[in-house]
């Protein structure tokens, strides 16, 4: 993809991991990104000792206090076999994934008995046990009483993709554009960049559509001089945009107003074409095809 062929879109305002599924993340200056998505992202996830799902907050009847947990990635040293997770309990108890009371301490603070494990793809380590990279893991989620969802009021399984605690994709874009109009139509709600967990927020040059980042599904972008990534498909949101989290309150009108306006998606997903490294305020470029 030639310079000449590529359109200046915007700049990446923030990029975002989140070690372990559905806790809290951390906001990053730059980040390595594979194959695998960003290195350290959703590498580890816990699972539920009574039928071996993993725990999501997609279904906060079953896991009401997931994003009470905040998870920090360690990247490995020189010398260090692997990376390891660091997890700060709801109390602000701060545990490391190789402590071998970890599990015993997750379960006491879940109320409810899991394991920490770490996928069997890229860096992670410090976890007792892995998924294997050909085994597929089950969920569930829960969906509102929305209209417009494809459920209502009712709880779903669902797969994730093989080796992986993706919902879907490695790779998740958002754009700044997007949470503004969101919040033109919802002035009342709080639609901060946490609640959507993106990866990477982009600032966009200028836009003239509401949901500027749905034309670029079909498309490569370029993030700095390195990284491409080609945009597959919208994200659809669920029920984790309106949990509550930090100081931001529980508001079932913040997807309530995401699939009036835009089909329920707030976001795009992408798959890694070219790997390398991201910084804040790199170039964002779209190419013509």
């Amino acid at each position: 993809m030639s310079d000449a062929t590529q359109t200046a879109t915007g700049a990446v305002a923030s990029i975002w991991r989140y070690p372990v599924k559905s806790m809290m993340g951390e906001e990053l200056h730059d980040a390595r990104v594979s194959d695998h998505g960003l290195l350290g992202d959703r590498v580890y996830a816990l699972l539920d000792g009574s039928d071996g799902r993993v725990a999501t907050a997609k279904n906060p009847r079953k896991w009401p206090t997931l994003f009470a947990f905040g998870s920090t990635f360690i990247e490995r040293s020189e010398g260090a076999h692997s990376s390891v997770v660091r997890i700060t309990l709801p109390d602000g108890t701060v545990v490391s994934g190789d402590q071998s009371d970890l599990n015993r301490l997750l379960s006491k603070a879940i109320n409810r008995e899991v394991t920490l494990v770490a996928t069997g793809r890229g860096h992670a380590g410090g976890a007792q046990s892995s998924v294997p990279a050909s085994r597929t893991a089950k969920a569930e989620e829960y969906w509102p009483d929305i209209e417009g969802l494809d459920y209502r009021d009712a709880v779903t399984d669902f797969e994730l993709p093989a080796g992986t605690f993706f919902d879907c994709a490695t790779v998740h874009l958002l754009t700044t554009a997007t949470l503004d109009t969101l919040r033109q139509f919802y002035p009342q709600g709080r639609f901060e960049v946490q609640r959507f967990r993106p990866n990477i927020v982009v600032k966009p040059v200028e836009f003239e559509q509401p949901f500027p980042e749905n034309s670029w599904i079909g498309h490569t972008l370029a993030v700095g001089d390195e990284v491409r990534l080609n945009i597959t498909g919208p994200c659809g949101r669920c029920v984790m945009t309106t949990l509550a989290q930090g100081d931001l309150p529980s508001d079932t009108g913040i997807l309530r107003t995401a699939v009036r306006q835009n089909r329920a998606n707030v976001g795009v997903y992408a798959a890694v074409v070219r790997g390398g490294t991201i910084r804040r305020g790199d170039q964002v470029r779209l190419s013509a095809g």
